[in-house]
């Protein structure tokens, strides 16, 4: 079972380096991993160190925490939001950049959780739509409560007064 987990991991690293458009050459180059033992890492003959997998999600620019997993060296963790995997999958951000913005929305996520902002939220889309929008009138119109701008009806008409 375990040379089906390193062939697993050796495969799933192939595969993000083609995703990449990346030889394997270069892949090697910017890991500072001899060819050969990449090589031998893709194709399931060697089973890569912790401190390798991490060189390889550099050089991929990929999260080492998914090498890790793919590698049985770290428990899956709960599947991403939207937003999460979209900030992973962003091959414009480096690892600390995906890092940082994570760690932003883990921040607002646990406030909102704390200040029941996620019930309010989950109140208002509960029959699936997604379209309710409570303007906190409580008079079920939706009207848009536009502060300085004033207060219209649902066809955008100015309400006065």
């Amino acid at each position: 079972m375990a040379s089906s987990k390193v062939g697993s991991i050796g495969e799933y690293i192939r595969e993000q380096r083609t995703r990449a458009k990346i030889s394997l050459r270069q892949l090697a180059d910017v890991s500072g991993i001899s060819n050969p033992y990449l090589s031998q890492i893709e194709r399931g003959l060697r089973k890569p160190s912790a401190e390798i997998l991490q060189q390889i999600a550099k050089g991929l620019r990929i999260s080492a925490e998914a090498l890790y997993v793919q590698a049985g060296i770290l428990e899956d963790r709960e599947a991403d939001t939207d937003v999460q995997a979209a900030v992973r999958a962003d091959l414009l951000l480096t690892e600390r950049q995906k890092q940082v913005l994570l760690d932003i929305y883990a921040s607002f996520l646990k406030e909102n959780e704390a200040t029941g902002v996620l019930d309010d939220v989950r109140d208002e889309t509960d029959d699936g739509t997604g379209d309710e929008i409570d303007d906190g009138t409580g008079d079920g119109t939706g009207a848009d409560v536009g502060g300085e701008h004033g207060v219209h009806d649902q066809n955008g008409k100015e309400e006065v007064g």
